[in-house]
């Protein structure tokens, strides 16, 4: 895969309190960076809080097929681990305050292939010890391409 790639987060966030199965959709879609080291894959990419001047600096470790991370760095700063079937623990740092996230993952399928890496995580969100949200999150990178279809950076 090209270093210049575009990484697209979709997910649903069901609320815990019951919200008759339509969850909270949350989307982004941006151009990032992309590194193959020591067998792990690294996604690098800015991500801009509407309302709040600065950014946060995201990078994404993919390790294996039972383990994502994100860490967050800027105006909001944590270091998200999800790992199949284990409850990991964060401190959550943003501009409006910090808050302890807990992040029980029950599933993580990731494809890895030439031109494309597809992850998909499902987990219980807890903030402050407090059940949040059953969430779904799809991550999805891909080359970059011009309209030609030719691929960016190759």
């Amino acid at each position: 895969m090209t270093k210049d790639v575009l990484i697209s987060i979709s997910g649903l966030h069901f609320d815990m309190e019951g919200d008759n199965g339509n969850g909270e959709p949350v989307e982004i879609i941006t151009p990032a960076s992309y590194y193959l080291k020591n067998g792990k894959h690294y996604v690098l990419y800015d991500e801009v809080v509407e309302g709040v001047p600065g950014k946060i600096k995201n990078t994404i470790k993919i390790t294996d097929s039972d383990m994502f991370e994100i860490r967050k760095s800027g105006i909001a700063n944590t270091h998200m681990v999800f790992e199949r079937g284990k409850m990991n623990m964060t401190s959550y740092e943003t501009p409006f305050g910090e808050m302890m996230v807990g992040i029980h993952t029950r599933n993580i399928t990731t494809e890895v292939e030439q031109e494309k890496i597809d992850v998909h995580i499902t987990y219980a969100l807890d903030v402050n010890n407090e059940p949040l949200a059953d969430c779904e999150i799809d991550v999805k990178i891909c080359p970059i391409r011009r309209e030609d279809g030719a691929v960016v950076g190759s």
